[in-house]
């Protein structure tokens, strides 16, 4: 679909990934046009319409989760209804896309080497303290089997570091666990205000986790959610926003 973005990785040829953008929808005013979120107040039949749209366009069947900022994955076998509640999912079938929805959170794509696994993951920063990127590497190694070779990672699009004011108790989060590694994501603003760096911090943790191949969202500004209005919908811009979609699947 013209105007989305499809991630530049060195993955497997059977491995297929897209992230959506507002482009290509149906739905009007606050989630023009292309909301694939059934959960923020716009039209049921326009969301139908939406998701329809959007299955159509990757000729495969998108998974919609109900995301909670927690760490559950789910392993999908294409039989699964819409809404299960889950904020990461992985696939070996074909005709099933591993899809997540965000207005500033951060997608997270995986694949491994021999492209027989895939999956997707919602980091927050709420996710990313307890741990989600952790549990999905942890699950998607298992998942995998040890003949698949090494995983590879693509981030989309999020809040970048110029939007993203948190206050200290986010702070002392992230420092309990990663120290200053973690710190130095965190730039000071306003008294108790500091601007986080929400790709930066899950590039750190799946560092620590042993993961190499990072690409995607480098926390330039053409990958941020907030200063790019026209392009992505952003529930911290907007108060009340739509939902785009990253998603990947197997050909």
């Amino acid at each position: 679909m013209h105007g989305w973005l499809a991630p530049d990785w060195p993955a497997p040829a059977k491995v297929r990934a897209v992230c959506t953008t507002r482009a290509g929808g149906v739905s009007t005013g606050l989630y023009d046009s292309l909301n694939l979120g059934g959960h923020v107040g716009d039209a049921a039949q326009a969301v139908a319409a939406n998701r329809q749209a959007f299955k159509s366009a990757i000729g495969v069947r998108p998974v919609f989760l109900e995301q909670v900022h927690g760490t559950r994955l789910i392993q999908l076998i294409g039989d699964e209804p819409d809404g299960l509640q889950a904020d990461a999912c992985a696939t070996t079938r074909r005709g099933v896309a591993c899809t997540i929805m965000v207005a500033d959170c951060l997608p997270v794509l995986l694949t491994n080497e021999a492209g027989t696994t895939v999956a997707a993951a919602h980091a927050g920063w709420r996710g990313l303290a307890q741990g989600v990127l952790d549990s999905t590497l942890a699950q998607f190694a298992q998942i995998a089997g040890t003949q698949g070779g090494g995983v590879m990672v693509w981030l989309g699009p999020c809040i970048g570091p110029a939007a993203f004011e948190v206050g200290d108790e986010v702070k002392a989060v992230f420092e309990v666990e990663q120290g200053a590694a973690a710190g130095h994501l965190f730039k000071p603003h306003t008294p108790g205000k500091w601007m986080a760096d929400l790709q930066g911090l899950a590039r750190l943790r799946l560092q620590r986790a042993g993961v190499t191949r990072i690409h995607g969202n480098d926390g330039s500004a053409p990958w941020c959610t907030v200063g790019n209005p026209s392009q992505f919908f952003s529930h911290r811009r907007d108060g009340v926003s739509g939902r785009f979609a990253a998603s990947i699947w197997l050909d």
